[in-house]
C-alpha cells in the first residue's frame, strides 16, 4: 500500500446519510486519497461535497464510480480487490434490511478478509482507520500465500 490509499466507499440505501455525513467531516483527510465507490453512493457524494467544499477542495477529490450494488457494483469491487486496486474498504451496510443483492455483499465482505484489507462497517471502525498513522504513510500488508491452493491436484 502506498501513503495514497484506493479506498472504497460503499452504503446502502438506509445508510448513505450516515456515509455521507462520515465523509463530509473526514473531506480534507480523504482529498489525498483515491476513492472508488458504487454508483449511486458516488453519486450522492459527488453532488454533495460540490456544495461544502471549496472549488480547488473539490477538484483534488478523485471519485471513481463503478455500477451501483444491485447492478453488479459490488461484484466489480470485489474484482479490483482482487486484483489488489483496493486498499481499504468502508462500507456502511444495513444489517436490518434484506438487500436484493445480499449474496453479493457477503462475497464482497469475504473477499476483503480473504485479501487481508482493512475493512470498516460502522461510523465507529472508519473512525479509527482514518484515525490511524497508517492511514497515511505506506503499509506492507500481510496476505495468505494460496500457492498450494492455486496448485493442488484437482481431481475428477
Amino acid at each position: 500500500m502506498q501513503s495514497k490509499k484506493r479506498i472504497a466507499l460503499v452504503a446502502h440505501d438506509n445508510r448513505k446519510q450516515d456515509l455521507t455525513e462520515w465523509v463530509e467531516f473526514n473531506a480534507l483527510k480523504l482529498r489525498e486519497h483515491k476513492i472508488i465507490c458504487t454508483g449511486t453512493t458516488g453519486k450522492l457524494l459527488e453532488q454533495q461535497l460540490q456544495f461544502i467544499l471549496d472549488p480547488d477542495d473539490f477538484k483534488k477529490f478523485e471519485v471513481k464510480k463503478l455500477k451501483s450494488g444491485p447492478l453488479g457494483g459490488d461484484q466489480q469491487l470485489g474484482a479490483l480487490i482482487v486484483e489488489g486496486e483496493i486498499d481499504l474498504m468502508i462500507f456502511f451496510w444495513d444489517p436490518m434490511q434484506p438487500q436484493p443483492h445480499d449474496v453479493d455483499v457477503k462475497a464482497l465482505l469475504r473477499i476483503t478478509v480473504l485479501y487481508n484489507v482493512p475493512t470498516a462497517c460502522n461510523r465507529s471502525t472508519a473512525d479509527f482507520l482514518i484515525s490511524s498513522h497508517l492511514f497515511n504513510e505506506e503499509y506492507h500488508q500481510k496476505v495468505k500465500d494460496y500457492s498450494s491452493y492455486i496448485n493442488r491436484e484437482v481431481k475428477m
